[in-house]
């Protein structure tokens, strides 16, 4: 049995902690009969290679791991805002109950994720809007292409999230909401010119500081019409009409990132599994 995960960017800027989109960049597991964890690809010399592995504990929430091989391709970069964990998460969990509802694999995978935005992307595909536990996909695709820049540098996530304050202003709470509720509708109603007046925020890219996406804005290149952090960074995603064009540029600006085109998965972990003959 094979079961693939994609890539995921959270927050598409002023959706923090709540929109997610799923990108066509996969992890994969393949289950044997045996013992052990494979590691392959991203990751390799650095995962965990036994029952401590994040994927193989997601799969013990609802499934028992004993006599089971694990062997993982890993393609999405450790460390960079692109769902990295959250692919493992929804793997494992797939993997061992390929048929539970949704909303029950979200539960689980909560024990182990503490943000439900990309976990939901990575189950689901598409786009996807969280809350409070609770998780829906609101669109297969979006009006934009994705171009991701994906700098050499990692960042943790815990590292940057304790850079946020604690409060903000009233004014900057009132104006993401009125850019997240454009993102949304942009999303939904698949039109490129909402979404595009969305992707500002002042809740938290302010706050993280990503050289990248300070250039993109200041400048932004052919066919690029906006850009975000993607989650915690230090990956930049910009929003292309014109992708190659855009890419193009992208790579003769950030010649020691990996510049790389995209697009949105329309599904998730969710419905991915293939059986092995």
């Amino acid at each position: 049995m094979i079961v693939r995960a994609p890539a995921t960017s959270a927050n598409l800027g002023p959706g923090f902690d709540c929109a997610a989109v799923a990108l066509e960049l996969w992890n994969e597991l393949e289950i044997g009969d045996g013992e052990g964890v494979i590691v392959e690809g991203e990751g390799a010399g650095e995962l965990p290679r036994d029952h401590t592995n994040v994927a193989v504990r997601a799969y013990a929430l609802v499934g028992d791991p004993a006599g089971r091989r694990f062997r993982f391709l890993n393609r999405i970069p450790l460390e960079r805002g692109l769902g990295s964990s959250a692919a493992a998460i929804a793997l494992g969990l797939v993997a061992a109950a390929p048929a539970a509802p949704f909303e029950e694999l979200l539960a689980a995978g909560l024990t182990l994720e503490d943000h439900a935005d990309n976990l939901a992307a990575a189950l689901l595909g598409g786009v996807t809007l969280a809350w409070d536990g609770h998780a829906a996909r609101v669109a297969e695709a979006l009006p934009l292409a994705p171009v991701a820049v994906v700098p050499q540098t990692r960042v943790s996530t815990a590292a940057s999230r304790a850079t946020l304050p604690e409060t903000v202003s009233h004014a900057d709470a009132a104006a993401t909401a009125a850019r997240a509720a454009l993102l949304g509708a942009g999303a939904a109603g698949q039109d490129a010119a909402l979404f595009t007046a969305a992707l500002t925020d002042r809740l938290h890219e302010p706050y993280r500081a990503s050289p990248v996406l300070d250039a993109i804005r200041a400048d932004l290149p052919p066919g690029c019409e906006g850009a975000t952090l993607s989650g915690s960074g230090p990956t930049v995603v910009a929003w292309a009409s014109d992708s190659a064009a855009c890419a193009d540029a992208l790579r003769g600006r950030f010649p020691t990132a990996d510049v790389v085109r995209l697009r949105v998965a329309p599904h998730g972990a969710i419905g991915s599994r293939t059986m092995q003959p």
